[in-house]
């Protein structure tokens, strides 16, 4: 079983690679420019996505997969697909953040990325375009989809059950859990789309709605 999380960078994605390690799950957790290119090449070649990659079985906060999350789903039946989120406004706060400390290391030369320029207008519409595709490819499969969100909690009680496992009473991984501090609001053009948790066969299951 493959285990792919598709949610956007700064959704809680470092804690649940840590939460999958501690699971006992070889998780990849974003792998660099290069890890990017390798699996561009296999989609040039139309080759399976992550076949080079056989030493893992879970893959996190690497937007090339990500975004093709319903070619992953082909190639991989029976994986399981894990949407980390936010609120939309926590998300673009972070985001920000995120760039103004890239553009610093930048300067101080540790940072050689690409990721520096700040367009709320950009994110939003990525954030609600991308929510849609995933709640659209999966309304008919809820079970092969979690929703979790990590920075207002989620955590062991929705993942161990949503991947089989027994539940776990120790600490989740969380990692910057509210460190990003308040800004002005941005208006959204639709509304947020929201996990909600149900219960089914005495499990929690957190979904879209």
């Amino acid at each position: 079983m493959k285990i792919f999380c598709i949610g956007f960078n700064r959704t809680g994605t470092i804690s649940l690679h840590r939460a999958l390690e501690v699971l006992g799950f070889r998780s990849l957790h974003w792998g660099g420019p290069e890890t990017r290119r390798q699996i561009e090449r296999a989609m040039a070649e139309d080759r399976p996505l992550v076949d080079d990659f056989p030493e893992y079985d879970a893959f996190s906060d690497i937007w090339v997969l990500s975004d093709n999350f319903d070619v992953l789903d082909r190639q991989y039946p029976e994986s399981r697909f894990i949407l980390t989120t936010r609120g939309l406004q926590s998300w673009l706060d972070s985001r920000r953040h995120h760039v103004e400390k890239n553009i610093v290391h930048k300067k101080q030369g540790r940072y050689s990325g690409t990721f520096l320029t700040v367009d709320i207008n950009a994110w939003t519409s990525q954030y609600h375009a991308h929510h849609s595709r995933v709640q659209k490819h999966f309304e008919r499969r809820p079970d092969d989809l979690l929703v979790m969100n990590i920075p207002a909690g989620d955590g062991y009680d929705v993942l161990c059950p949503f991947l089989g496992l027994p539940a776990r009473d120790e600490q989740f991984p969380w990692n910057h859990r509210g460190a990003t501090s308040a800004s002005p609001t941005v208006t959204a053009t639709k509304p947020e789309l929201q996990p909600r948790t149900v219960s089914s066969g005495g499990s929690r299951r957190t979904l879209l709605k």
